[in-house]
């Protein structure tokens, strides 16, 4: 059974702790490098619990967490409208291709609708195949992607284009 569960203040260890195993998984691809302290550091956590519309949100099946997702009003893309991106996603090795990742997904969505814009790096290719299946999925093929967006302010720290996704719901 999947929770999906709005983080509060509370919640702030745990998410932090998550985002930690995350953005370790992440380094691969972007190039990321620990502070002194051995951590990546999410430097906008704080804004979660302060800013609307901004959401955190704790994945738990059968009660053990799995992982989470943030949304947020920040675009991916300035020149393209939007209500809402989805900022960070991460399901935890164990609970990957289950489907928990995918019911995830559109629980959030059916929380927030409105213009979405989510953004991927093609090098975890993990990620694209996932992305491109859910998406299509739940907007029932009704959306757009821009591959490499050419715009050097949305590519990745380790200067890769990002791919960008747009859609409605």
């Amino acid at each position: 059974m999947l929770e999906l569960i709005e983080a509060g203040r509370e919640q702030e260890t745990v998410l932090r702790n998550l985002l930690e195993k995350y953005l370790c998984e992440f380094s691969q691809w972007e190039q990321l490098d620990v502070d002194e302290d051995g951590l990546y550091g999410y430097e906008w956590l704080d804004y979660y619990f302060a800013e609307e519309p901004r959401h955190a949100y704790l994945i738990r099946v059968d009660g053990k967490l799995a992982g989470l997702v943030m949304v947020s009003n920040y675009p991916e893309v300035p020149e393209e409208p939007m209500d809402y991106a989805i900022s960070e996603f991460f399901i935890l090795p164990k609970y990957r291709r289950q489907g928990y990742g995918k019911a995830a997904f559109f629980r959030v969505l059916d929380l927030h609708p409105g213009k979405w814009q989510l953004k991927r790096h093609p090098k975890n290719r993990e990620s694209v195949y996932f992305w491109n299946q859910v998406i299509a999925e739940y907007t029932g093929g009704k959306y757009r992607l821009v591959e490499a967006y050419p715009n050097e302010a949305v590519n990745y720290c380790d200067g890769t284009p990002a791919d960008v996704f747009f859609f409605e719901n």
